[in-house]
């Protein structure tokens, strides 16, 4: 029999690990033309604002891709979501149209700027870690300040979008 070992410690971290940057771990949302997001999403996830994908019509995601924070509330990220997913909702209701989508240029672009900024912060600063792919895209965090943020969700720029 061996001896009881006892190991005094001030705490205990069980670190089970998990997948930051695989958005759809567990759920299957399927756009227009039975498109998957998850295959969408196979090289990383990208949302414009974090919030809407083309080709996935009245779909508005809450913490969606590049809305983290290491700075402040995510609960602030989220407000501003809710208000900009309120607007695009009145602007159906108030109208003949069933549907809102995303023009897929406007989330390029917004991907361009996103990644170029990301470049530019620490969270790009050479090293593997939770917020980045295994190629090395940042699909978590937000490149700016909140109030960046919530100068950008104040309005919504309807030539973004396409209407049915």
């Amino acid at each position: 029999m061996t001896e009881k070992q006892v190991h005094e410690v001030d705490c205990i971290i069980y670190a089970t690990g998990f997948k930051s940057t695989e958005f759809l771990a567990s759920i299957e949302i399927t756009g227009k033309n039975r498109i998957s997001l998850k295959e969408k999403w196979k090289n990383g996830a990208e949302a414009y604002l974090g919030v809407t994908v083309p080709g996935f019509p009245n779909f508005f995601i809450l913490y969606g891709p590049n809305t983290n924070l290491g700075h402040n509330s995510i609960v602030f990220m989220i407000e501003q979501q809710v208000e900009y997913f309120m607007k695009c909702r009145k602007e159906i209701m108030n109208s003949s149209h069933r549907y809102i989508d995303l023009r897929p240029g406007a989330l390029e672009d917004w991907v361009e700027e996103c990644q170029s900024s990301l470049k530019k912060t620490v969270w790009n600063k050479g090293c593997h870690s939770w917020y980045k792919t295994g190629d090395g895209k940042i699909t978590n965090n937000w490149p700016y300040s909140t109030l960046e943020y919530q100068s950008r969700m104040s309005q919504v720029n309807f030539d973004h979008y396409r209407f049915a």
